[in-house]
């Protein structure tokens, strides 16, 4: 490709999940089941906390957000990749391109801000109870949530600008399943120093400072749990932290692993298996992990089956 035309590029290729043909419907229909899976995981979520007056409490307000951030999230990726997987047709828009590479930083930094304040609020409700209404109120709840989505949404300004000033001359083939920032990097043969150093930086003050944050809280509430005199209790309070755990540590390795090193050291194969950790395994858990083992919120079912019967 020229480097002069290069500068105007108008669309990019997305080589998927698979170049052979025979793979092409077997993974199209296990992409398909996987995304039906996390809409109805996450809508069942939204729909329950949303109509029952009981959940309307700080720990379920947060749910409710990383409900919606995790269907937002998947639908700014599958859809697309389900349509190249079916027609074949893997050309994506420059602009188009640059959308899903905004949403797809913007959603990610939302739920690492949503991610640490349910870290804090179960601390809070399980290392200091006496305090909990004062120190995690409806309205300072709700301030966190703002918070999360305003930060997240101004996050990838400063990315989506850099990026969309590269030249793309290296070839206009995006050898992953989406508009990521790493195989752009990759494509692009203008000096991209500028667009890492500001992923360093941002991944430093935002991704490993809300990490540490939720893994304090967790740390905290474990000590507290040790101190629980019920063996039930404590193998009750430990089941559902290491589920936690669980979601967040696959969640914050697999984006501290992809991002928090030199475009140079991109992998293909293997960032595509880790990215599909965060954008399909997480959304699909977090809904089982957070909300359908949770006894306070199979009443809100049942309330909800009843209205729709009666």
């Amino acid at each position: 490709m020229n480097p002069e035309a290069s500068r105007n590029v108008t669309e990019f290729s997305i080589h998927g999940l698979s170049e052979i043909p025979q793979h092409q419907l077997p993974i199209f229909v296990t992409i398909l089941l996987l995304y039906f899976l996390i809409l109805s995981g996450n809508l069942i979520v939204i729909v329950v906390i949303w109509g029952s007056s009981h959940l309307h409490s700080p720990m379920y307000i947060l749910l409710l957000n990383l409900s919606l951030i995790d269907i937002a999230y998947t639908s700014n990726i599958l859809p697309k990749l389900l349509n190249i997987l079916l027609t074949k047709r893997k050309a994506i828009s420059f602009v188009a391109c640059m959308v899903q590479l905004y949403f797809f930083i913007a959603l990610a930094s939302i739920e690492v801000i949503l991610l640490a304040a349910m870290g804090y609020d179960r601390y809070i409700a399980i290392c200091q109870p006496l305090h909990y209404t004062s120190l995690m109120s409806q309205k300072r709840c709700s301030m966190m949530a703002t918070s999360a989505w305003v930060i997240g949404l101004l996050d990838p300004t400063g990315h989506i600008l850099l990026v969309s000033k590269l030249s793309f001359c290296v070839s206009n083939h995006i050898n992953h399943f989406f508009c990521d920032l790493s195989p752009l990097l990759k494509i692009s043969c203008s000096d991209t120093f500028k667009v890492e150093m500001l992923n360093y930086i941002v991944g430093s003050l935002l991704t490993l400072s809300t990490f540490l944050l939720t893994l304090i809280s967790y740390v905290l509430i474990i000590f507290t749990i040790l101190k629980i005199k019920s063996a039930k209790g404590r193998h009750k309070a430990f089941s559902t932290c290491s589920s936690h755990l669980t979601c967040i540590s696959i969640f914050y390795g697999t984006i501290i692993c992809l991002y928090m090193r030199p475009a140079s050291s991109y992998y293909p194969e293997q960032d595509k298996f880790f990215a599909l950790l965060y954008i399909v395994l997480i959304p699909l858990l977090n809904p089982i992990i957070y909300s359908l083992r949770n006894h306070d919120f199979y009443i809100g079912i049942k309330k909800i089956v009843l209205k729709l019967t009666l």
